[in-house]
C-alpha cells in the first residue's frame, strides 16, 4: 500500500468490501476499535456482521471515519516491536447527536446486536444499581411524548432504540455491555426497565420477553494515540492514518448469555463464552483496574508519568504485589490461572511500547474505585484484617483530592476535594462517606488511609 493517507484507500484495494450493517455500537472510542471491532473484523464471518458506531458527544471522529470510509489501522506495540493493520468491520460512523439514524438502525430487522462502551457513570445507576430517575427524568418526559430522537441519556438512548424496534416489530436483540461493572449485562437491564417502566408497560414487557442483556468481560489496554505512535503505524503500514488505535497484544473478552437474533463467530476471534462471567469480571477489575487505580494515584507522588514507568520502580512494583496478595484469596478462579494472570499483567504493565497515562487512569475515581478497591476491602474487613493494601489505593486518592500528582478529572470534583482540605484525618472520613456512608465509622480503616496518605504526602 503506497499511498499517503488512509483517506484515499478504498476498501476495494483492501480486499474487504463494506460489510452489511448487523450490530449497532454505542461510543465509538478507542477501546472499542481496539477491542469489540477488532474481534469482528478477525472472525470468519466478519463480511456478514457490519457495525454503525455511533461516539459521544463529538461528531470529529465520526466525520474523519466516514471520509476514510470507515477504514482506521490498528497498532500493536509489543515488548519487541510492533505490528499493524487495518481494520474494516465498521460499515459506517455516525455523530452522537444522530438520534434519528441511531433509530432507524436499531429498528432494522437486520441489527441483531447492540455493543456499548461508554462508562460506568453513563448508565446513571444509583447506589442500590437501580436508575437515577432524577438525572434521566427528561429522557422520560421524551419517551413520553414520543419524542424518541430527544433522548440525552445512555439509558434514554437504549431504551429509545428498543422503542424504535418494538414498533418496527423487528424481533429480538441482544444488548452487549463492555463497561466496567460487575454484571453488567444484568446491570443495565436493570436500569432500561427502570425507564421502560415509567414510560409504557407494553415496552417494557417486550424488553423482557425479546431483548437479551448478555454479561461480558473486556480486557485490553489502549492508550491515547501519540504522534509518534501514527509515524510508526504510516513506516509499517506505507500509509499514515489520524485516527489511528494504538494497543497492546493481549486481548480477552469472557461472553455469558443468548444472542437471540445471532452474531458473529467471535470464538475463532479469541473470545471466550461461558456461562457466568462474574469471576472473571472480579478478577480483571480487582487486579488490572485496582493496580492501575493504585498506580494513577500513588505512583505520580514519585513523578512518574506512564504505568511502565512506575512498574519499573521497585517501590511501586512493591505496592502492585501487596495489591494483589491482598486481592487474590477473594477471587473464585483456581490459583494456577491467577498466577498466570499476574504473570500476563506484569509483562503487560512493563510494556514500554504502550505509554499508559497515570492522568488518564486517575480521572473518575469517584466512579472506578467503589468497584475496583472497595470490595476487596470489605472482604478483608470480614476476614477480620486491616486492609492495608486496599487503604494504600485510597489513601494515595485522597492524596491525590488534596493536591499530589495529576489534576482531578471527576464528576464530583468539587465536592470531593472539598472535603479533602483540612486536617487528614478529618478530610479521610469526609472523603470515605462518599464512597460508602459507613466506612467513616470504621476505626482501623480510617486509620489506615491516613497512614497512607501522610507517607504519600510527606514524599
Amino acid at each position: 500500500m503506497d499511498e499517503t493517507t488512509l483517506a484515499r484507500l478504498t476498501r476495494e484495494r483492501t480486499g474487504r468490501p463494506r460489510p452489511p450493517v448487523a450490530v449497532a455500537h454505542l461510543g465509538l472510542g478507542s477501546f472499542f476499535r481496539a477491542h469489540q471491532a477488532s474481534y469482528t473484523d478477525r472472525a470468519p464471518d466478519a463480511d456478514a456482521w457490519g457495525v454503525a458506531a455511533f461516539s459521544g458527544r463529538s461528531a470529529d471522529l465520526a466525520r474523519r471515519l466516514t471520509e476514510q470510509d470507515g477504514l482506521y489501522s490498528l497498532l500493536v506495540q509489543g515488548p519487541d516491536g510492533a505490528t499493524a493493520s487495518v481494520v474494516s468491520s465498521l460499515a459506517a460512523a455516525h455523530p452522537g447527536g444522530a438520534v434519528r439514524t441511531w433509530l432507524d438502525v436499531l429498528a432494522e430487522p437486520a441489527t441483531a446486536l447492540v455493543t456499548i462502551t461508554v462508562t460506568e457513570a453513563a448508565y446513571l445507576r444509583k447506589d442500590d444499581g437501580s436508575l437515577d430517575l432524577t438525572e434521566a427524568g427528561g429522557d422520560v418526559a421524551a419517551l413520553r411524548r414520543g419524542d424518541l430522537d430527544q433522548v440525552t441519556t445512555v439509558p434514554g438512548r437504549l431504551a429509545a432504540g428498543l422503542v424504535a424496534r418494538w414498533r418496527a416489530e423487528s424481533g429480538p436483540i441482544a444488548v452487549v455491555p463492555c463497561d466496567n461493572l460487575l454484571r453488567n449485562g444484568a446491570s443495565v437491564r436493570r436500569v432500561v426497565l427502570d425507564l421502560a417502566d415509567e414510560v409504557d408497560a407494553g415496552l417494557a414487557d417486550w424488553i423482557r420477553s425479546s431483548v437479551s442483556f448478555v454479561d461480558s468481560e473486556v480486557d485490553r489496554i489502549t492508550p491515547r494515540t501519540t504522534a509518534d505512535d501514527i509515524t510508526t503505524a504510516a513506516s509499517l503500514l506505507g500509509l499514515r492514518d489520524e485516527c489511528l488505535v494504538v494497543t497492546e497484544p493481549f486481548s480477552e473478552w469472557v461472553i455469558a448469555g443468548e444472542f437471540p437474533a445471532g452474531r458473529p463467530g467471535w470464538e475463532h476471534a479469541g473470545a471466550t463464552f461461558v456461562d457466568e462471567v462474574t469471576p472473571y469480571e472480579e478478577r480483571k477489575l480487582w487486579l488490572l483496574n485496582g493496580a492501575h487505580s493504585l498506580l494513577a494515584y500513588a505512583a505520580g507522588t514519585r513523578s512518574h508519568r506512564t504505568v511502565s514507568e512506575a512498574m519499573a520502580d521497585d517501590t511501586c512494583a512493591g505496592w502492585v504485589e501487596a495489591w494483589w496478595d491482598e486481592a487474590v484469596p477473594h477471587l473464585d478462579l483456581p490459583a494456577d490461572t491467577l498466577a498466570s494472570y499476574r504473570a500476563d499483567l506484569l509483562v503487560r504493565f512493563g510494556n514500554p511500547g504502550i505509554q499508559h497515562l497515570l492522568e488518564q487512569i486517575a480521572a473518575d475515581g469517584s466512579q472506578k474505585l467503589p468497584v475496583r478497591v472497595l470490595p476487596v476491602l470489605r472482604a478483608e474487613r470480614s476476614a477480620g484484617r486491616v486492609p492495608h493494601a486496599a487503604a494504600r489505593t485510597l489513601g494515595a486518592w485522597v492524596a491525590h483530592l488534596r493536591g499530589s500528582g495529576a489534576r482531578v478529572n471527576d464528576p464530583l470534583a468539587d465536592v470531593l476535594t472539598d472535603r479533602a482540605a483540612g486536617a487528614l484525618p478529618d478530610a479521610v472520613r469526609r472523603v470515605l462517606e462518599v464512597l460508602d456512608a459507613e466506612l467513616p465509622a470504621d476505626r482501623a480503616v480510617v486509620d489506615a488511609v491516613v497512614a497512607q496518605a501522610e507517607e504519600l504526602e510527606r514524599r
